[in-house]
């Protein structure tokens, strides 16, 4: 706690130095999971950044450009295979080191990470787990926003590709229309396998909905 106390007033006094890392898409039963780093310049601040998930869509979306325009960004995913090889956990690291690395090369270095939640990757920098650092901290907060329009849309073109399952408006979660889709017309190569839903179902078992997935996809 102290250390994410401290970082955070790093983040408030050289927030240059800093660099806030977030990802969307753990519980989805389909799609990447993505992650965002971002360092914000306080030379052109930027109005109404919070936590992505209490934003609505459209200020999310208004949100995205700003961000990409007046901040250093970097974004990582990490395939379905991947989150199927190697747990969803492990691969929210490896898309969270993969934004740190995407990270342009221009301006100063950052010093010190911060990362939303209780776990953070292995990283060149001193990485700090931040708990409900998307709500604390202005740059992870830029970071969940970018994470998840990005992943959003990613989601909008697998429905493209893959109609009848909500993609567009669910993002892969478990939702119901979700679940009748599959019962109807099975999984897809974007299905997470190794998630027990989508394990059961496949084995010709039972599947309920996620609880409250209904509300999280419509976030």
């Amino acid at each position: 706690m102290a250390a994410a106390e401290a970082a955070l007033v790093r983040e408030l006094t050289d927030p240059l130095a800093v660099v806030g890392i977030d990802e969307a898409g753990r519980g989805p039963w389909a799609g990447p999971v993505v992650a965002a780093a971002v360092i914000l310049d306080p030379a052109r601040p930027i109005e109404g950044l919070a936590d992505s998930k209490k934003l609505s869509r459209k200020k999310r979306e208004a949100l995205f450009p700003l961000i990409m325009e007046r901040a250093r960004v970097g974004i990582g995913e990490a395939s379905v295979r991947e989150i199927d090889r190697l747990n969803i956990l492990k691969a929210s690291m490896l898309a969270m080191r993969r934004a740190f690395a995407d990270l342009d090369a221009g301006g100063r270095p950052p010093e010190l990470a911060i990362v939303d939640g209780d776990h953070t990757p292995e990283l060149p920098v001193p990485a700090v787990p931040v708990i409900g650092g998307d709500g604390r901290s202005a740059a992870i907060g830029a970071a969940s926003i970018i994470a998840k329009v990005t992943r959003d849309r990613i989601m909008a073109e697998l429905d493209l590709i893959h109609p009848g399952f909500g993609w567009a408006h669910n993002a892969g979660y478990g939702t119901a229309e979700h679940l009748t889709a599959l019962e109807r017309q099975g999984t897809t190569g974007h299905h997470r396998t190794s998630f027990a839903p989508i394990a059961r179902l496949i084995a010709g078992a039972p599947v309920e909905t996620e609880p409250a997935a209904d509300e999280v996809a419509a976030e």
